[in-house]
């Protein structure tokens, strides 16, 4: 259960802010269909965080206990970092991918696309390499992405002006820079 629950509390804080829930804003301006994009950014997501996830389980495969907990530690505590950082919107090809063919069909492009290599996607990764579960971590941070991005969806730019984004990326940080922590932690507890 905590793979479960770190992963959708790490998602949900990290997505706050994200380029992808720009990207939800936008198509739920551009095409007024709140089901389809909700339903678009949910299959978007579970293909894209359980193939992270996935991949997450692999690498924890490949890398000793040890190894695994330095990786697993100094990448959370980069994540931490880079979750400082303010993402741009995202580019207005990215924002126009694959319109013509509905709002349900382009926001599950536009968003598998624009999330790869974002970091919630590297947040699965780890988190599926910390936690070795791949349904629950997926789970987790599908239901993490549709916390985050539902009521932007539903409640559009009203909601996005109300959230002081600075100080949910800082509480993202903060939570990415303790699991990092923690897993250094475990690294140091293997070579003593």
């Amino acid at each position: 259960m905590e793979a479960f629950l770190v992963s959708l509390g790490a998602v949900a804080i990290a997505e706050i802010g994200d380029k992808t829930q720009l990207l939800a804003l936008i198509l739920a301006v551009r095409f007024r269909a709140p089901l389809a994009v909700i339903a678009g950014i949910f299959v978007a997501t579970v293909a894209n965080h359980a193939l992270a996830a996935w991949a997450g389980t692999l690498v924890a495969a490949w890398l000793t206990p040890q190894l695994l907990a330095w990786v697993l530690g100094l990448s959370f505590l980069a994540m931490g970092l880079w979750t400082l950082v303010p993402d741009a919107p995202p580019s207005e090809d990215e924002a126009q991918a694959a319109s013509r063919f509905g709002p349900f069909l382009a926001t599950t492009v536009a968003f598998f696309l624009v999330e790869m290599g974002d970091k919630t996607q590297i947040a699965t990764v780890a988190l599926g390499a910390r936690y070795e579960t791949l349904a629950l971590v997926a789970f987790g941070t599908t239901l993490g992405m549709l916390a985050a991005n539902v009521p932007v969806v539903l409640f559009g730019e009203a909601a996005a002006k109300r959230v002081p984004l600075h100080y949910v990326r800082f509480a993202a940080a903060a939570l990415f820079i303790v699991l990092g922590l923690a897993a250094l932690g475990s690294a140091i507890g293997y070579t003593s």
